[in-house]
């Protein structure tokens, strides 16, 4: 037979509400009281029952993760990543529903009733629409990666991409490099914008000539990476290096250049950005530049906690 809060709530001393407060890290019960209901639950090997806590508490313990796509410019790194960032915090306190905003043809099913909170991996201007859907919905809402206007209580956490790619080209040209070819990030997303400014940036700073030759819109994958730079290398006048606005494409690009003969960074130096886990395993190693999704994923993670534990706390004073 399965153990019940109010089995806890019996050896204890405490009513049930106490304990599912206390479950639940309500700042209404202190510290001490927690930590006796929380050592009985332990020791009875309490199990949490989330569909009876969702009708009690009028909660859904969902926590969406949406990403503008799932099936394009989202490379695994950058998926991978994020989830873990946000089930590093949220662990087993609510359950992580990861979803695409491509997916729906509306946004009917995004409601209080279905999601806690929600977290946007934004990357394109297009999200707004959800963004803004959600936030008149009153959903407590955290945007990363793309600044949003912060209207609504809507939290953003961001880093600082343009500089990145400011100082990763300025790296190349401090390397002795003038001929320096970029491959943009996919057309449409902010990252690849903000890549792209911090690259021009520091050509114009370091006075070196940025050539319409050595520009290849990419998509974020691998091919387009490979396909970038067997175009670069069929031109008469090669690129010395080349910077890529992310980890996926430059492993296409180091794969074509070892299918033509080259060597890295002997022959062609290659410059990534995010620093995909696989980066170090690669034969080079990959340079890239540190971009901290996990990091920021975790952060957003906390947040949105805080947000929904917030919400939850004025619903019942206000009981």
């Amino acid at each position: 037979m399965s153990v019940t809060i109010k089995d806890i709530a019996r050896l204890v001393g405490v009513s049930h509400t106490t304990v599912s407060r206390a479950l639940n890290d309500s700042p209404l019960i202190n510290e001490e009281t927690k930590e006796r209901i929380r050592t009985m639950a332990q020791q009875m090997g309490y199990s949490p029952n989330f569909s009876a806590k969702s009708l009690v508490l009028d909660r859904s313990y969902n926590v969406g993760l949406f990403f503008t796509t799932l099936s394009q410019g989202t490379s695994a790194s950058f998926f991978y990543e994020a989830i873990r960032g946000v089930n590093s915090v949220i662990q087993d306190r609510y359950y992580l529903v990861v979803k695409g905003i491509d997916d729906y043809n509306n946004f009917q099913m995004i409601t209080r009733r279905n999601f806690d909170g929600i977290i946007v991996v934004s990357q394109s201007e297009d999200d707004q629409k959800f963004i803004h859907h959600a936030a008149e919905k009153g959903i407590p809402l955290v945007v990363l990666n793309r600044p949003v206007d912060a209207a609504a209580g809507v939290v953003n956490v961001l880093s600082d991409e343009e500089q990145g790619a400011f100082q990763a080209a300025s790296y190349l040209v401090e390397q002795g490099h003038s001929r320096i070819a970029l491959i943009e990030g996919r057309a449409g997303f902010k990252s690849a914008q903000n890549r792209k400014e911090g690259f021009e940036r520091a050509m114009r700073q370091h006075g070196v000539a940025d050539s319409p030759d050595y520009r290849y819109p990419g998509k974020y994958d691998l091919e387009s990476g490979r396909m970038a730079m067997q175009q670069f290398l069929a031109l008469e006048v090669r690129p010395t290096a080349v910077f890529c606005c992310n980890d996926q494409m430059a492993l296409g690009a180091m794969k074509a250049a070892a299918e033509a003969g080259l060597r890295v960074p002997e022959d062609i130096s290659i410059l990534g950005f995010d620093d995909a886990e696989f980066a170090a395993y690669v034969t080079p190693a990959l340079t890239t530049v540190r971009r901290p999704i996990e990091q920021l994923s975790r952060e957003g993670a906390r947040r949105i906690i805080q947000m929904i534990e917030k919400s939850s706390l004025m619903r019942i004073r206000s009981c």
